[in-house]
């Protein structure tokens, strides 16, 4: 009796396995649809039933899926993250000589940074972390954290190719990043336009320090790698 309990256990729970997998599209259809209620709205203010109705699915689909809100926000930052990361990564890294790879990189960095959807959803999640400290830790690691390990890793695979020399990729990626933004980024937090000149005056200056610091003069001459 209990080995036929069993087997009928077993079945059911393969039925249920196999009922579990969403297709991409849908899956991307629900995070699409989290990202821009969280972007709009702010994390307190966005419920899952309403994510779900919007997408088209139920909210068992949602759990079932990301298992709580705070799994979906993490997916709903990374998905904004990804075109941000796209220039991190070490099979699309941008080609070229050093020097204007890292001035592509900070351009990307500032534009992404300095979207007033991305200001909008920082305040929001800001604000939103005094209350829960924990909202404040997902963003860090499906957004900021992640893009700063693959900006470390290219940097590491640049020090590989002997194009740089440093000893800490993570800590050099804070340093780029941080001379990147500048006082624009505080500026721009409090309603200042920082124009196009002023971006990329800071990002050349940002790019000939870094090189200043970190380069081994072989990307100076403009020679490719």
């Amino acid at each position: 009796m209990s080995i036929g309990r069993s087997t009928q256990h077993e079945k059911t729970a393969s039925r249920r396995k196999a009922g579990r997998p969403l297709d991409g599209a849908k899956r991307a259809a629900i995070v699409e649809t989290a990202a821009h209620h969280f972007f709009q709205h702010g994390y307190a203010a966005t419920a899952i039933e309403q994510v779900a109705a919007d997408a088209g699915v139920s909210k068992v689909t949602i759990y079932n899926q990301f298992g709580d809100k705070r799994a979906l926000f993490a997916a709903a930052v990374e998905r904004e993250c990804e075109k941000m990361r796209g220039y991190f990564s070490l099979a699309d890294a941008p080609t070229g000589p050093i020097r204007e790879r890292l001035i592509e990189i900070g351009q990307a960095i500032y534009a992404f940074l300095s979207r007033p959807e991305m200001l909008q959803f920082e305040r929001r999640i800001a604000a939103e972390t005094e209350e829960d400290p924990a909202i404040g830790a997902a963003f860090l690691e499906a957004g900021p954290w992640r893009m700063k390990q693959g900006f470390g890793a290219w940097l590491a695979r640049e020090v590989e190719a002997g194009e740089l020399a440093l000893a800490d990729p993570m800590l050099a990626a804070e340093q780029f990043v941080s001379m990147c933004k500048g006082m624009g980024d505080l500026e721009r937090r409090f309603g200042v336009i920082v124009s196009g000149a002023e971006r990329d005056h800071r990002i050349t200056g940002a790019v000939e320090v870094f090189l200043a610091a970190y380069g081994t003069g072989r990307g100076k001459g403009g020679a490719d790698r």
